[in-house]
């Protein structure tokens, strides 16, 4: 390679970085516009509406504008507004009898003049929904024919041509997510719905409460203060956790009893008719049944045991729950 081509390669780099920086700076200030600009007065009647929907939302956009609407659709799933994505070009040949009565209609546009979703408006009026639209213009079709109308206008796209969406969609991906969350404080949802719809994802594990993964009943290794050691380690075998939980009369966690202990006793002890009070560990480490599984896991790791005791209010034995099994929940 020549001096002069490694120059210009040097130099289209140099432009390239320089166009990606523009981009992210251009992407940033049509953010900032949008929060400056934000009308809470069509933000207030668009979850009016939202909140009085008694079917599901229903999400459309064509091209970029529906890809933001698919993820649009999925965040108000998952945070507790039932929810689904709507081809406009597929609503006109049938999928439009996906819509009825009781839903609410989330339309994004940045032209508010886009076709496939006009031609829907008659059939949309006769039905029993309310409309919102997401748009960059404030003079379209959509923005004075719909019930609400969210303006999403940005000053440039961040695209070098002017003609890729970029920071329009940008911006209305951030609008989106704003009227969802915005949504969810409206309805109270918290951590624990959110677990609720999240069972096998990550998140919903790390929101995944102590009371889901302990041993309950009879699986609960336990035994009271005044048991031999023989009978401790009778119900040690018999649960299979490598540990007992040794309780007082009133049935409150007095200690614990391991099979380290154990095999620690045994080098200097050898009548297993000893009392088991004797040779627990006394005020072992416990946690409530509501406490999350991750601190749990921290407990444990922290610890280095293997398993908690779980007390109620009262600090009576409810439950045990051991590494394992909040190694099953994939959480480690």
């Amino acid at each position: 390679m020549s001096e002069r081509s490694g120059d210009g390669k040097a130099a289209r780099r140099r432009a390239s970085l320089e166009v990606a920086r523009q981009v992210v700076r251009t992407e940033a200030a049509a953010l900032e516009k949008l929060e400056r600009e934000l009308d809470e007065v069509a933000l207030g009647a668009a979850l009016d509406v939202l909140l009085a929907c008694t079917g599901r939302i229903v999400c459309t956009g064509m091209g970029k504008s529906g890809i933001i609407a698919k993820k649009l659709a999925g965040t108000l799933a998952s945070t507790g507004s039932p929810a689904f994505f709507l081809h406009p070009a597929e609503a006109g040949h049938g999928d439009l009898g996906m819509i009825v009565d009781g839903d609410a209609v989330i339309a994004l546009s940045h032209s508010g003049n886009t076709a496939e979703i006009v031609s829907l408006l008659p059939s949309m009026r006769r039905l029993d929904v309310r409309l919102i639209a997401l748009v960059g213009n404030m003079e379209s079709t959509l923005a004075q024919e719909f019930d609400v109308a969210l303006h999403v206008g940005i000053e440039e796209e961040a695209c070098p041509l002017g003609l890729a969406p970029t920071a329009s969609t940008t911006a209305a991906l951030a609008l989106g997510d704003a009227l969802a969350m915005a949504l969810l404080e409206e309805r109270g949802f918290g951590p624990e719905d959110f677990a609720g719809f999240h069972p096998r994802g990550s998140l919903g594990r790390r929101l995944l409460r102590v009371a889901n993964v302990m041993h309950t009943g009879d699986r609960i290794p336990c035994v009271p203060q005044a048991a031999s050691l023989r009978d401790a380690v009778a119900e040690m075998s018999a649960k299979g956790l490598g540990v007992t939980v040794i309780c007082d009369p009133d049935d409150r966690v007095a200690g614990i009893l391991t099979d380290g202990d154990l095999r620690r006793l045994m080098e200097r002890e050898t009548a297993l008719d000893h009392p088991v009070g004797e040779c627990m560990t006394a005020d072992p480490a416990r946690i409530g049944p509501e406490a999350l599984a991750t601190e749990a896991l921290r407990l444990l790791e922290e610890g280095r045991i293997t398993c908690l005791a779980v007390i109620d209010e009262s600090s009576c034995l409810v439950g045990v729950v051991h590494l394992h099994d909040l190694w099953r929940t994939q959480m480690v």
